[in-house]
């Protein structure tokens, strides 16, 4: 575990200066959310998310915030039932996905899209005080240390568990301590998926903690400038998997090409299920 403080010179760029409190009405609790795909969706833009999160009280017991997509729901529907519970449990449920989006619209529901990395990007720029305490879970020290330096974060803890830690109780133990321990006002999990959602859920369960986790997957290698992403025309155009394809096709040709299509089955056994409810709905028909 690593402690960073960073002390600010007199002249310290404009850009490092905590950001000003928003003005804006706090987002109303209680709207209702989309059920979509059997996930609970927070039908909210991009600023009444942020506005949301940052105007939440700072002792307030701990809760997270997922960001599921394509690659999420076809896992929870056809592989790993055991992870409804973590993302069911969840404060914000958003959909980081615009393939999800339009499949909704076809459905008839507004999916606002959300995406983690973008949502990252809003806190780290606009939510975020120098002075916040950050908790950081996994990625490596230097990429910490360039994300703290870059928005002059002061009080910034991490914790890069080991590689499988997610098949250790101990470790798990461990990762969940950390959190507990580090009080932060802002916690990121960037352990992957679903490790970071597990992990959120069980720090909830404990009843000890505060602030507020994001499952944020490689987000924050985006922010240290370790990957990029995809221009935000192909972002757009709900193409960035064929760019994160075409960057590691070794290690992406599965998701992408096999498992990925897989959610338009899911959908069409989804709809089917919400045209006949009170038909039992069988996940691995379609598949």
């Amino acid at each position: 575990m690593t402690g960073y403080t960073y002390r600010s010179d007199e002249d310290r760029s404009a850009a490092h200066a905590a950001p000003k409190p928003l003005e804006a009405e706090p987002a109303s609790e209680g709207a209702d959310n989309v059920d979509f795909l059997e996930l609970p969706f927070a039908p909210l833009d991009m600023s009444t998310v942020v506005q949301s999160i940052v105007l939440r009280p700072i002792d307030a017991a701990f809760t997270y915030v997922v960001t599921p997509n394509v690659d999420h729901v076809v896992r929870l529907q056809r592989s790993r039932s055991d992870l409804w519970p973590a993302y069911r449990g969840a404060w914000m449920v958003l959909c980081d996905s615009r393939i999800l989006h339009m499949l909704a619209r076809v459905a008839g529901s507004d999916l606002p899209v959300v995406p983690g990395s973008d949502l990252t990007v809003r806190l780290f720029e606009e939510g975020i005080g120098n002075d916040d305490p950050v908790a950081i879970l996994g990625g490596r020290a230097d990429m910490v240390a360039a994300v703290a330096d870059r928005y002059g974060l002061r009080n910034v803890r991490h914790y890069d568990p080991p590689m499988g830690f997610i098949k250790d109780a101990r470790e798990v133990a461990r990762a969940v301590r950390f959190l507990v321990e580090a009080k932060a006002r802002y916690s990121f999990l960037a352990v992957g998926s679903p490790q970071q959602e597990i992990i959120a859920h069980r720090v909830a369960l404990t009843g000890s903690a505060c602030g507020i986790g994001f499952c944020v997957g490689a987000s924050l290698d985006f922010l240290s400038g370790e990957q990029d992403r995809a221009p935000l025309m192909m972002q757009h155009l709900a193409l960035e998997w064929l760019y994160r394809l075409a960057s590691d096709p070794r290690r992406m040709w599965r998701r992408y090409l096999i498992d990925g299509p897989q959610i338009f089955l899911i959908h069409q056994a989804w709809r089917r299920s919400m045209d006949h409810p009170g038909k039992p709905t069988d996940r691995s028909a379609a598949s």
